[in-house]
């Protein structure tokens, strides 16, 4: 039986769809605490960002390090804890943009924890959490699957591929 949950993973070529296996806690703890190098998906469309060409397979391997961004697909009204989390965290949010550099360039601006992108942030190890992110960088020309880029409402960012950020926060 498929799963409700569809996860969408990002790299640099590619924009990947499916379900992530053996998922038991939410996408952006499972990456963040992952052990191995590889994720493994089921049921995978595979649409790559320069040619708009397709891939559909069964299975797919994702190396970790090539993970761009991350998001999963949820009923987040239905979640009371998500809920919760996310009113506590609002107030300590603050505006950032930030750049991957690569095949394709991708700004992302949204709302995060303070200097959560730093090695040195005690909550995260890999990736952390972007609220309302603004996607620019790439032309999704009505694509339905890339065009889900740029209508989420949270991003799983991978910060040790991060090329810049302008964190407006930091004190000159």
């Amino acid at each position: 039986m498929s799963s409700l949950r569809s996860d969408l993973l990002l790299t640099s070529a590619f924009l990947i769809k499916g379900n992530v296996e053996g998922k038991y806690t939410r996408l952006s703890k499972l990456l963040d605490e992952h052990e191995r190098q590889f994720v493994s998906m089921r049921d995978v469309v595979l649409v790559d960002l320069n040619s708009r060409e397709r891939i559909q397979t069964p299975q797919l391997q994702v190396n970790i390090r090539e993970i761009l961004l991350a998001h999963e697909f949820l009923d987040e009204a239905g979640d009371g804890t998500r809920r919760e989390l996310a009113r506590e965290q609002t107030d300590h949010l603050q505006r950032v943009r930030l750049f991957f550099t690569g095949s394709v360039n991708l700004e992302l601006a949204g709302d995060i924890r303070a200097r959560a992108y730093e090695n040195s942030d005690q909550a995260t190890r890999r990736f952390f959490v972007m609220r309302a992110p603004k996607v620019r960088g790439f032309k999704h020309q009505d694509d339905p699957h890339l065009k889900k880029l740029t209508e989420l409402s949270y991003a799983i960012l991978n910060k040790e591929r991060l090329s810049y950020v302008y964190d407006f926060n930091v004190p000159a």
